[in-house]
């Protein structure tokens, strides 16, 4: 279990790599964005040795910078590379007036061959 608490930079993180479950949550504007998922990444690579046959991702993002962005991206072509051990499904958090997020999203389920379930919230 890998959880980092948020900050008012950074998001909360929580995987959990026995049942397969990791949930970012929160703004991502922190000035070394690889640094701050390094840990998620190396969890991700561990994980990645010994798959669950289901890997759910719930991203919960209000805001991120350009630097997150990447990382976020790292993240995903982590979890793309599972695809052949696990069933990968990213659930896509957006507010419902927040149509940049939602094109956020899309844009990234676009790059990344895992489905996406994009899902409108009233607030995050």
């Amino acid at each position: 279990m890998l959880t980092v608490a948020s900050t008012p930079n950074t998001p909360t993180i929580e995987f959990d790599s026995a049942n397969g479950v990791l949930t970012i949550a929160g703004k991502s504007i922190a000035e070394d964005s690889q640094e701050f998922y390094r840990p998620l990444i190396e969890a991700l690579k561990e994980y990645k040795i010994k798959p669950c046959l289901q890997t759910t991702v719930n991203l919960k993002l209000v805001y991120f910078n350009t630097s997150s962005s990447k990382s976020i991206l790292d993240v995903l072509r982590l979890l793309e590379s599972l695809k052949s051990d696990s069933e990968v499904t990213i659930n896509w958090y957006y507010e419902k007036e927040d149509e940049d997020m939602l094109e956020v999203g899309e844009d990234y389920s676009e790059i990344v061959n895992i489905p996406f379930s994009m899902v409108e919230v009233d607030s995050l």
